[in-house]
This record gives C-alpha cells, structure tokens and sequence, in this order.
C-alpha cells in the first residue's frame, strides 16, 4: 500500500472527486477510506465543476478545526472562489456557503451574539407541549396514509413531521410550511433551483416577520423578534432561516434513515422491535453509521497553514466530514450497535455545535416509536437496493422509503 499523497495545494489538483460521490454512493464508508488511503485525512474533493475544497475526514483533525477559529473561520467572505468569481451569483452552491448575517457565519463575540437567541428561544419551548404537538402531528400523519398500496414513509411522513412541527413552533400555517420544505430540499440539493427557491423562503418568512410584529404570539418567530441581541429585522430573518434549513432537512434525513433502516437491516429491526435496543440507542447508532449530514460546510482558511502534512491556502474551504471522521480508525469505527456512545460529531462539537439537540431528538424519536406502534408491519414493497437517495452533497438520506403496511388505531 503507497503513502497518502501529502504537501498538495488545492490550485495545483485536477481531476478531483465529486464530493456527492460521497453522498449519492452504496457504501460511504468504502468511499472515505479510499480518499483517506489516497489522501490521508485531509482530502481534495470538488464541490462543483472547477471548484475544489479540502474535506477534512479524520476525526481529530476535525475537533482541531472546528477548536481554532483563528485559523479556520466561519467568515464566507474570505472564500477565494468566490471573491475571484469562480463562483458566480447564480451558483447552486450560494444558498448554503453565502454570507449570512447569523450565528453559523460568524465567529466570537459577534457568533455568541447571534447564537444567544437560538438558545435562548429553543431552551424556552415547554417539552411537555413540544412532545404533544409532535405526537398529534405524527398520528394525524399516520391517520391520512392510504389504507391500500404502498407507503412513502419519506415524503408522506418523514419528511412532514418536522416541518409541521417546526412551522407550528414559528407560528407558520401548514401550506407555508410546506413551500417552506420544497424550498429548503433545493438549498441543500445546491442544484440550479436553489437560488430562486431560497428567494422564495426569504420572501416568505419575511412575510411571517412582518405579521408577528403586527400580531406578537407564543412562538418562536415572536421569541427572535423580542431577544435584545437581534438587533434589526435581517439579522432575525437569517436566524429563522438558519433554524428551518439545518434543523428541518437533518431532522427528516435522520428519521428516513432510522427507518431505513430497521427495514433493511434485520437484526438491527429485531433488536428495536424487541426492546433490547432503546429507540434513543437506535437513533445514536444511525447518527455513527450514517449521519444525516454527512458533509458539513464550512471553514475558511484565514491564512496559509498546514492541517495533516497537506497545505491549506488562504481562503481556501473545509469541508467537514462527519461521516467520514465516525468511520476513522483512529476513532474505533462503528462496525457495531455500541448503546451509550454519544461521541460521533453528527452534531457538530464546539462553539457551533447544534443548539437544538433537544428538540430534533425528540422529533425523531417520536416518529420512530409512532411508526413501530401504528405500523407495525410495515415492509420495503421495493428491494433495498432501489430505495433511491437525495441527490445533495451535505446529506445522505432516502428520497423515497416505499413501504406496504397495516395502519393501527392511534
């Protein structure tokens, strides 16, 4: 076996992997590990046609990133493809990885500002009134599924249980929520739609902001509106759409996921369907296995620096992969169903690790158990093979999830 090729400039590298290769392949892991045995664990990677970007799968080298601000900042601006037109105003790739006035684009005192309302707002929700929400939104899912032929548990379920819960939690009637939805899938697809469908979710919840200043109410659109530290309507605006793309889009991938699942996996279903496996364990093992977001975007080199032997220049993206770093050696890989380990990074580490922990788990394991108690013989009505995936570079997750299955009483 030949040494991974170190000392490499991004400029000076052609011919680079499709970083949705990662995403869209049948084994991720296999495609980690032959980047790492070709690279090492800082890897070149391509985002789109004629722009390349490090993406950091090792697992210490990501907590040294995400440790070293100074370094590797969240600051969008200093990204040289987009400062010297590489990546023009109507690339895919702008909704995601543009400059935002928000707590993810930002660092120090300015980040500990925008990220305090986050807090702040989703620590105030009531767990009890939370979890009753999720709860009726699931069974009146449930209850509006086809009493015959197949199930999409994706598009009819996984995906409309956090977007209704969350539009519920902001005060956003269902319809906009799901405008809201096909907007949000087009941001993380980062495809040539996503520039017009992430105008179109500006201008909805612009709309939204507009009306709860009107008409203030016990929401959280209503909590960002009131918290000292937004400072004008912008700045609420970009934490509301911060809050609806990264917490919705994960939240229905790790659902779809654990569904998947348990119904390709066997073993896996048996152990869950049985109790040995505690939906929470469950739950854990998927986000070590396979992460909703698998490749998280970004950090920005501040200066010319060198991360595992390769040389990162100024301006230069890193991308973080966090599928890639729960399947380092280093960091034991997870062959295995190992309860009680919560050391993956699917949620981020450091200052910019999620805020909404809480609440995304408690969707997802409210859907799963509503699954096992109102399906409980739900089974593929396609092969594994065929369940089909997101075409998106950032997560990895089943587009569709068609299932036959015999609809309980809630």
């Amino acid at each position: 076996m030949s040494a991974p090729v170190t000392g490499c400039r991004l400029a000076e590298l052609t011919d680079l992997t499709p970083l949705s290769a990662t995403t869209t392949c049948p084994d991720p892991a296999g495609a980690y590990a032959r980047l790492r045995e070709t690279w090492g664990q800082v890897a070149p990677i391509e985002l789109v046609p004629g722009v390349p970007a490090w993406l950091v799968i090792g697992y210490r080298e990501i907590r040294a990133v995400v440790r070293d601000e100074l370094r590797f900042s969240r600051n969008s601006g200093l990204w040289s493809p987009l400062r010297d037109g590489r990546v023009g105003p109507d690339s895919g790739l702008l909704p995601i990885m543009a400059p935002r006035e928000n707590a993810y684009f930002s660092d120090g005192a300015k980040h500990r500002r925008l990220r305090a309302p986050l807090y702040d707002g989703l620590a105030g929700l009531s767990e009890q009134r939370t979890a009753r929400l999720i709860r009726a939104t699931c069974d009146r899912l449930i209850d509006r599924l086809p009493v015959e032929g197949p199930i999409d548990l994706v598009a009819s379920y996984a995906a409309q249980v956090p977007m209704l819960t969350v539009a519920g939690l902001f005060g956003i009637a269902p319809d906009l929520g799901e405008r809201l939805q096909a907007c949000v899938i087009a941001l993380f697809g980062s495809g040539d739609d996503a520039q017009a469908l992430f105008g179109e979710m500006q201008t909805i919840l612009t709309g939204i902001i507009s009306a709860h200043r009107a008409a203030p109410a016990a929401d959280l659109t209503t909590a960002f509106l009131d918290h000292p530290n937004h400072h004008n309507d912008a700045e609420v605006l970009a934490s509301m759409l911060l809050t609806l793309g990264a917490g919705w889009e994960t939240t229905q991938v790790w659902i779809a996921q654990t569904l998947r699942i348990m119904l390709t996996d066997s073993r896996f279903d048996a152990q869950v369907r049985g109790g040995h496996l505690g939906i929470d364990d469950a739950l854990d093992h998927v986000l070590w296995t396979d992460p909703p977001m698998a490749n998280q975007p970004t950090r920005w080199a501040t200066s010319d620096t060198v991360l595992a032997s390769q040389h990162i220049a100024r301006g230069d993206a890193l991308i973080l992969g966090l599928a890639a770093a729960n399947t380092d050696p280093w960091a034991g890989a997870q062959d295995r169903i190992d309860t009680g380990n919560r050391a993956h990074l699917a949620f981020g580490i450091g200052l910019h690790a999620c805020p909404a922990q809480r609440v995304s788990r408690l969707i997802a394991r409210t859907a799963v158990e509503t699954v096992l108690h109102r399906l409980p013989d739900a089974r593929l009505a396609v092969p594994a093979a065929e369940v089909p995936l997101h075409p998106s570079p950032w997560t990895r997750g089943p587009a569709h999830l068609p299932v036959t299955a015999t609809r309980t009483r809630s």
